[in-house]
This record gives C-alpha cells, sequence and structure tokens, in this order.
C-alpha cells in the first residue's frame, strides 16, 4: 500500500543526502596539510639534491674551522713544524750529555786559615831543628870518651839531658799537629812534607766538614764536594781530595773529616756546604737547565725526534747536577733537546700563543 511521505520529511531526507556525499568526498580527496609528503626516491647510484647534513659523509669529513693548527701533528707525536717556523722561533738545540751521578748527603765546612797552619808547621820544624842538634852534640861528647879531648862527665850529663828534653819537644810537637789535623794526614809518619808547606804557605787550603750522624757510612770518603750556601746543585763547585777523619767538632754533633781544596776560590775562613756520596753511582743523560719548562706542575722538556718535529717529554727534576737534571728515563744520551725556544713550543703546543708563522 503506497503512503505519501509529507512534503517535511522529504525535505529533511535530502538535506540528509546532500551531508552524506559531502563526507564522501572530503574523504576521497584529502587536504595536502593533512596528508604528509611521501619520501622521494632516487635512481641508484643517484645523489641527492639536499642531502641530510649529519647523514653526509661529505659533512663528516668537511674539516673544522677550529680543528687544531697545521704545526700540530697526531696526539703524542709532538708539533711539527717547518723551516721556515723553526727559523722564526729562533730554536736550538743541544745534544744530551752523558754524566754520572750519586746521591748526596751535606754537611757544614770550613776553610782553615793557613796561619794556623804555618805557626804549627813552623814549631815543628824548630823542635826537629833543636833536637838533632842536641843528639849531635850528645854523639860527639860520646865519641870523645876516653880520649885526649874528652869533655868532663858533667858536660855530657847536661848533652844526654838537653837531648832527652829536646827529643820529648818534637814529640809534644808533632802530637800537636795530629791532634789538631788527624791522626792520618797525608804527610804523617814524615812524609809528603810539600804537602805540609804548602798548606802553610796557602797555595793549598784545608778545609775541615762535619756530616750529621748517621748520615755517612764506617769508611770515609774518597772525595768531598764544597760549594757556596745556596749553590747546592750536583757536580758543581770545587773538588776535594785527600780524605781523613778529623776530630769530632765540639759545636756540631757528627763526623767530622779534613780534605784539601788544591783549586778554587774559597776564601779562608769561610763557611762553605760540603756534600758526600751516598750512594752507588749511576750513569744517565744531562738535560740543560734552559731546556726545563714547567707545565701543570710537572718538568719537561722538548726532543728533536727529525728535523721539524718536536715531542714534550717530562723529565725528573728531583737530581739537579751542574746547571742541569741529572735524568735515566724520557731523554737518552745523545738525544737533541731544545735548549732556545721551549716557552714558545709549549705555548703553541697549547693554543696559548699565536702560531709560528
Amino acid at each position: 500500500m503506497n503512503t505519501k511521505m509529507p512534503p517535511q520529511a522529504g525535505a529533511v531526507a535530502a538535506a540528509c543526502l546532500t551531508l552524506l556525499a559531502m563526507a564522501a568526498c572530503h574523504k576521497a580527496a584529502p587536504t595536502d596539510a593533512a596528508k604528509p609528503a611521501p619520501e622521494p626516491k632516487s635512481a641508484p647510484g643517484a645523489k641527492s639534491a639536499a642531502p641530510d647534513e649529519k647523514s653526509s659523509p661529505d659533512a663528516k669529513a668537511a674539516p673544522d674551522s677550529k680543528a687544531a693548527p697545521d704545526s700540530k701533528t697526531a696526539a703524542g707525536e709532538g708539533l711539527s713544524l717547518t723551516p721556515e717556523q723553526v727559523e722564526k722561533i729562533g730554536l736550538e738545540t743541544q745534544e744530551a750529555k752523558a754524566v754520572d751521578y750519586a746521591q748526596e748527603t751535606a754537611g757544614f765546612g770550613t776553610v782553615i786559615p793557613h796561619e794556623a797552619i804555618a805557626q804549627a808547621v813552623a814549631e815543628l820544624a824548630t823542635a826537629e831543628a833543636t833536637e838533632k842538634q842536641s843528639r849531635s852534640a850528645l854523639a860527639r861528647t860520646r865519641r870523645l870518651t876516653g880520649t885526649a879531648g874528652a869533655l868532663s862527665a858533667d858536660v855530657e850529663e847536661t848533652n844526654t839531658r838537653q837531648a832527652a828534653v829536646d827529643s820529648a819537644a818534637l814529640v809534644l810537637a808533632r802530637q800537636r799537629l795530629s791532634a789538631t789535623y788527624g791522626q792520618k794526614p797525608p804527610w804523617g809518619q814524615g812524609g809528603n812534607q810539600a804537602l805540609l808547606q804548602a798548606l802553610a804557605n796557602g797555595s793549598t787550603r784545608l778545609v775541615r766538614a762535619t756530616f750529621p750522624l748517621g748520615t755517612l757510612s764506617e769508611d770515609a770518603p774518597k772525595t768531598l764536594r764544597g760549594s757556596r750556601i745556596g749553590a747546592a746543585a750536583s757536580g758543581t763547585g770545587w773538588k776535594l781530595t785527600s780524605v781523613w777523619p778529623a776530630p769530632a767538632d765540639a759545636a756540631v754533633p757528627g763526623r767530622s773529616f779534613f780534605a784539601l781544596l788544591r783549586v778554587g776560590d774559597a776564601g779562608e775562613g769561610e763557611r762553605i756546604i760540603v756534600w758526600a756520596p751516598t750512594g752507588s753511582t749511576q750513569s744517565g743523560a744531562l738535560i740543560p737547565a734552559e731546556a726545563a719548562v714547567i707545565s701543570d706542575n710537572k718538568y719537561w722538556c722538548y726532543v728533536q725526534t727529525k728535523p721539524g718535529t718536536f715531542v714534550k717529554t717530562e723529565i725528573d727534576a728531583g737530581r739537579p747536577f751542574e746547571s742541569g737534571y741529572f735524568v735515566t728515563e724520557g731523554v737518552k744520551v745523545g738525544d737533541k733537546v731544545v735548549v732556545k725556544g721551549t716557552a714558545q713550543l709549549l705555548a703553541q703546543e697549547s693554543n696559548s700563543g699565536a702560531d709560528a708563522d
């Protein structure tokens, strides 16, 4: 049975159909803003017109404007400079020399004025001459005994007594000399009188040194080294020879020694520092003081490994020696170390100074 829809219902149905058609059209054709753009595909082997900066190999290979300067080589290889840079900086090198080093202990010494020695030597010479004369007089008196020219018994007794007195005076002079200048001097037993005279006239100096107890072995050192107070570098100063035990110093507890200073500018009565070896001798290399620089609270020097290449090498500055440093590691004998321009190399390597070019 056909029924007729009222006119109002038809209008409503037409409106719904219109809305459904519009919705279908919207789904079939989305807007460009809502639809993501597909990634373009390139043919095999073709390069992208706009490659990503992070993913591009060329971007990684591009040099950074803050990269190390050309004068630096890889880490651990030091600095590489052109001949022009070396000349501009004014670099100079010096070969590390071979030296021998021994641990030392310090003591205080005094250069003995030669006046006291001269007086002791004069007393000894006088006693020897007097004793010789008395001995000769007594021998002559005894030779004449029983002859026509024999002397009286009183004269012979007088000569005998005088010879004994003069002999005792000679012994006392010798004992006084040994009590003052040791029991085993180089001129002992009447030998090496030329040395004793050299000490008396001041051409050779006598040094008395005292070391703290427990710092030296029982045996006396064969040589000593003297230096002015404040000049404590090993290997510098004056060489002291012919060391022998000295009487103990009442003012300074310790072991005392005498030694001879044949060449030197030490003044008589001058107080000096005396060094004695305490260990075995080591062989190593000498780093000049001008080659050392301080960085990060450590001592360094620059070693030229090949022309134009300089490697910063740490050194041990705990053993000063002859205006430099004794080392057994890091630098070998014959290595070329920079002695002029070291600070410029350090500044350039740490980027704290201008480039050499």
